[in-house]
């Protein structure tokens, strides 16, 4: 039995030499690689746009941190000062530090038990946290009463869900759980 042979025409083989016009399979490549270009163009100006937009989301996240913190930041200095100011001997100052911006107030008490001097150190530090990796205000608050720490806390909302007035009432509950604390251990 002899092989069967089966003839392909040549266009299957992708040739366009051979029985075909060479310009319409041009036209089409020419047209897709144009296709292909402008595509390209509307990609890298699409991620232009993103990134522009990118910039100013960043931009407007450090404006609403530091509308935020001007605010929150007065009103702890304003709580902390009325801490120093209902217990004699506490010494305000307004912190500006790496460790962000806020008020605190400390205090250096000696005592005398069995024939030995003690010094004891009080100190309430509450500040607004520097804009971070994350879009979030951050507010930190440290208590200590006579050498031991009482509290360490943090809170923190998204830029975009801040509820200031939460913020507020948080101050006003660490400072004035603060001043509990330290009128129980006089």
């Amino acid at each position: 039995m002899a092989p069967c042979l089966v003839r392909l025409p040549w266009r299957f083989f992708g040739s366009s030499s051979v029985g075909q016009p060479a310009t319409g399979n041009r036209m089409d490549f020419q047209q897709r690689l144009e296709r292909a270009v402008q595509r390209g163009e509307r990609t890298r100006r699409a991620r232009e746009h993103e990134e522009e937009q990118k910039a100013l989301s960043e931009e407007e996240c450090r404006r609403l941190h530091g509308d935020y913190r001007l605010k929150l930041t007065e009103h702890i200095e304003k709580c902390v000062a009325n801490l120093g100011d209902q217990f004699p001997g506490f010494e305000f100052e307004t912190v500006m530090s790496d460790r962000g911006w806020g008020a605190a107030c400390n205090r250096d008490d000696v005592g005398a038990a069995g024939g030995r001097r003690d010094s004891f150190f009080s100190r309430l530090e509450m500040v607004v946290r520097p804009l971070g990796k994350y879009p979030v205000i951050e507010l930190a608050a440290k208590g200590t009463i006579r050498n031991k720490e009482v509290y360490n806390r943090q809170q923190y909302q998204p830029l975009d869900e801040v509820d200031l007035d939460s913020f507020v009432e948080l101050i006003e509950l660490w400072v004035l759980e603060y001043a509990e604390l330290f009128a129980a251990a006089e």
